[in-house]
């Protein structure tokens, strides 16, 4: 088990987005974290205390957590000093990126001879089925986006949080790092091979109760070149009974991609639902969360009311109005 509390990592993350780990847990695990701990040149915040490894030590700190999500997942060399100065200093590891720490003999070599532990998250511990397709028991739904960290986990989570408000039967079920690091538990879905990821959906939302919901965490994009083969696994072996359609209607083009444009949500709800009725022709477009971060509150409510206008569909975005309307829409079904 990972050791808490954490000192959130950031490195030299160049914007916010960069460190939406660390962000996801400080926003859904806020008593994990203690503060952060930031390079030279990082231009994220998370608003927490910028500590020094000695401050964070008197403060209990037990695992450095990297925090970044960087494109390919590699542990950047700039981070190589400090990563080894945390382990001197008797504080575990764990990461969610590609790159293993366990892959580093230097760092190996440290955590043996300060008797630490390294933790890579995104190593799937199962041996999971090719999927098969069969129809499980309970009720699932799944956010799909038009982009990639549109929105997708927040919304399963405060989708979550509002059931279990209600005394609701709902699980919320990790689908990628930031996810397995805020509830301890799930599938690295983007590390599993190829022709196991929707066999692991399949495991990780087996049969349920009748009126148990698993909120599956969204990944990628069916739209975006580089990561839409992680989105049809969970299309497909998560076999949702609903879609949440999530969307951020202030980017100029696709994350990573400047020569390609966001889909409409009109799209986005064409491409996916047909795709989900693949596996379950029962499949529903339920609602639509808006990720309005870089718009006033006036804006925002703006282009959500015309959203839900348009479209016909619940328009909220979850962080930050809540989830009701998006748990009533899953009730109504």
């Amino acid at each position: 088990m990972i050791k808490t509390p954490y000192l959130l990592f950031l490195g030299d993350a160049p914007d916010g987005l960069a460190a939406k780990v660390a962000q996801g847990i400080k926003d859904w695990r806020s008593e994990f974290a203690i503060g952060q701990y930031r390079l030279p040149g990082c231009k994220a915040d998370l608003g927490l205390p910028d500590l020094t490894l000695e401050d964070a030590r008197a403060k209990g700190v037990e695992t450095v957590v990297i925090g970044v999500a960087n494109r390919g997942g590699i542990i950047g060399e700039s981070w190589r000093a400090a990563l080894l100065e945390a382990i001197a200093a008797g504080f575990d590891l764990a990461s969610g990126l590609h790159t293993r720490l366990n892959a580093y003999p230097d760092l190996v070599r440290a955590a043996q001879t300060h008797g630490t532990a390294l933790h890579d998250v995104r190593v799937p511990g199962i041996d999971y089925p090719i999927a098969n397709g069969v129809k499980r028991s309970g009720k699932r739904c799944l956010a799909v986006g038009t982009d990639c960290s549109v929105g997708k986990m927040y919304t399963a989570l405060a989708m979550e949080a509002e059931m279990r408000q209600r005394n609701l039967n709902a699980s919320f079920r990790a689908t990628g790092q930031t996810g397995i690091l805020i509830t301890g538990d799930g599938v690295p879905l983007d590390a599993v091979v190829a022709d196991f990821m929707a066999g692991s959906i399949e495991h990780l939302t087996p049969d349920n109760d009748p009126d148990h919901w698993d909120l599956i965490e969204g990944q990628g994009s069916l739209f975006h070149v580089s990561y839409s083969g992680v989105t049809m696994a969970l299309i497909h072996g998560g076999q949702p009974d609903a879609l949440i359609l999530c969307d951020e209607p202030t980017r100029p083009h696709m994350r990573g991609l400047p020569d390609y444009t966001a889909p409409s949500l009109e799209t986005l709800r064409d491409t996916a639902l047909g795709l989900a009725r693949v596996a379950n022709p029962a499949c529903k477009v339920v609602g639509i969360s808006i990720n309005t971060q870089h718009l006033s509150e006036a804006n925002a409510l703006a282009h959500m009311a015309e959203v839900e206008a348009r479209m016909g569909l619940p328009t909220v975005d979850p962080f930050r109005q809540g989830a009701a309307r998006l748990v009533d829409a899953l009730e109504g079904i």
